[in-house]
């Protein structure tokens, strides 16, 4: 048995780089090179970007992937981040026979797009594909998975361990039709550019300024798309998206209501739900910041709501300390925190912690022991500039209390390198927005990532580490009781509000722009049914979602 709280703790991963570029607004692309424009049949789509121009590479498994592979290539299941729901595709379904074993069966009278049959096979030879390439395994599903198994069209998958979560991280998988891979020599380097999927689109047209998709006619939910042709170009600078018409677009707009809406009042509409928890993140293996009343004074030194204005020009709100991201968690807010974990800005308090650090205020400035003044180095990633204007916006709050603020812009790369390596004070970074409780905490949380300062790690930049937080996240791991799940859960937000392990500010938007002159059904906050991305396998919910504007 299973239950839509299950699937919600188990809801998708993603990885916390990409979970930094959807935080964060980025640059504008390089030269036009398009007269794309809208028209009735077709999306005018503003979701994959060249650099400056578009590279023929259509593996699915490559990190410099075309993102229309998301149209072409189908999971086992889509998980709506927004609510952790799965709605099936080439499974019809999942089922948890116990914490260690999952059961799918997988769905029968599907074609791949050159009319070969779709079967289990594939499904097996998929997962087996990416466990003997690692470097495929961009999910991580062989950190889950001990053996898999099929007879006819059921599927098994045998864990390593009691582990609940694991089930989405499964259903995420692209699936790719063992008749085309087997024969390739390298699949981490293939570009597979005539690409042979499940999904609702082929490759219609292809050009270093724009690539065009066609309705896949043997898919096997074709009268639910009602899309014809998806027409992707190169270049989406904002001027492009407003005054070209695009139908659907990811975008950070400046004065969204007076640019991209009042192109067009009538079916021009954005949604930006929260899609991620932007923090400061200390480094806890150096001092000051191995202090947890040092970190206090810093939650407490900071106007969240003024940051995330500053910030994000008022799209989103200043974060909950708890380590959750609201409002789409709020049935699981531990009620033994005051304000949903929302920490006021108070001087007073904020002084009050940092004396017990070991700092006090002397002539206007903030000082140590021996007299000298407080000077915090914050690190944040070039180009990004919401995050910038948050920053400066700290710098100045904390200014007030007698505290000198860097800012150092690293160009992205070096920002990366940085932050995975621990190589800095203060760095501006994200957590959360992966639609799984276990997964947001665990990011954030787990020791198993705390590696020495100098190597790399994927998650828990701040090196923190709590055999309490351990012990609870094993525990989520394995809870299948949704009153267990919630008690492990009020307790993990209890330590991350009581021991500040990041300071929290403000929630980065996920920027979804979308005009329904000619498709109806987007995902909004009224219907929200997948989050506007457009990236990931969300995307095939949008897509057999729309229907054709009267």
């Amino acid at each position: 048995m299973r239950s839509k709280t299950i699937k919600r703790i188990a809801a998708a991963t993603l990885a916390v780089a990409t979970m930094i570029g959807v935080a964060a607004c980025g640059g504008s692309n390089g030269s036009n090179g398009t007269e794309a424009a809208s028209t009735s049949n077709q999306i005018l789509y503003g979701g994959d970007a060249g650099s400056p121009t578009f590279v023929r590479n259509f593996n699915p498994f490559s990190s410099s992937r075309r993102q229309g592979i998301n149209f072409m290539f189908e999971p086992l299941q889509v998980v709506n981040a927004i609510d952790g729901k799965a709605t099936p595709f080439l499974a019809t379904g999942g089922k948890i026979i116990d914490p260690q074993t999952i059961e799918y069966t997988i769905r029968e009278g599907v074609k791949w797009s050159d009319g070969e049959d779709f079967t289990a096979d594939d499904v097996v030879f998929t997962f087996n594909l990416v466990k003997e390439n690692p470097a495929l395994d961009t999910l991580g599903v062989w950190q889950h998975i001990d053996t898999i198994e099929s007879t006819d069209s059921t599927v098994t998958f045998h864990l390593k361990e009691a582990d609940i979560p694991a089930e989405t991280i499964i259903n995420q998988q692209l699936i790719v039709p063992e008749h085309i891979w087997k024969d390739v020599d390298d699949p981490v380097k293939w570009t597979n550019e005539d690409p042979v999927g499940t999904g609702p689109y082929v490759i219609d047209t292809f050009g270093p300024n724009q690539y065009t998709l066609k309705k896949n006619e043997n898919y096997w939910q074709k009268d639910k798309v009602a899309v014809e042709k998806i027409v992707a170009p190169a270049s989406n600078k904002q001027l492009d998206i407003v005054n070209k018409g695009y139908d659907w677009a990811y975008s950070f707009i400046t004065d969204v209501d007076k640019t991209w809406v009042g192109a067009n009042k009538q079916h021009n509409h954005y949604w930006f739900p929260p899609g991620g928890t932007v923090s400061l993140y200390p480094n806890l293996t150096k001092k000051p910041f191995d202090d947890v009343n040092f970190r206090k004074g810093l939650s407490y030194a900071i106007n969240r709501d003024k940051i995330a204005k500053d910030a994000e020009l008022g799209y989103v709100d200043g974060a909950s300390q708890a380590g959750l991201l609201l409002p789409n968690w709020e049935d699981w807010v531990n009620e033994d925190i005051p304000n949903q974990g929302k920490v006021e800005q108070d001087t007073d308090k904020a002084l009050e912690y940092f004396a017990k650090a070991g700092y006090t205020q002397k002539d206007g400035k903030l000082v140590d022991a021996s007299g000298k003044q407080l000077e915090l180095n914050i690190t944040v990633p070039n180009g990004y500039t919401d995050w910038l204007r948050g920053m400066q916006s700290v710098q100045s709050q904390l200014g007030k209390l007698g505290i000198t603020v860097k800012l150092t812009q690293p160009q992205p790369a070096a920002y990366t390198q940085a932050q995975n390596n621990g190589d800095f004070d203060l760095i501006v970074s994200s957590f959360g927005g992966t639609g799984s409780l276990y997964q947001d905490f665990n990011n954030l949380l787990n020791s198993e990532f705390a590696t020495p300062v100098g190597t790399s790690t994927s998650a828990n930049f701040e090196r923190y580490k709590s055999d309490e937080a351990d012990q609870l996240l094993a525990q989520l791991r394995a809870a299948a009781d949704e009153d267990e799940q919630k008690e492990i859960v009020d307790q993990l937000q209890q330590i991350v509000y009581d021991e500040v392990p990041v300071v929290t500010m403000f929630y980065g938007g996920l920027w979804g722009l979308y005009s329904d002159k000619n498709f109806t059904g987007w995902p909004s906050e009224d219907n929200p049914y997948a989050p506007p991305t457009t990236w990931n396998s969300s995307m095939l919910l949008v897509v057999t979602n729309l229907k054709k504007a009267n």
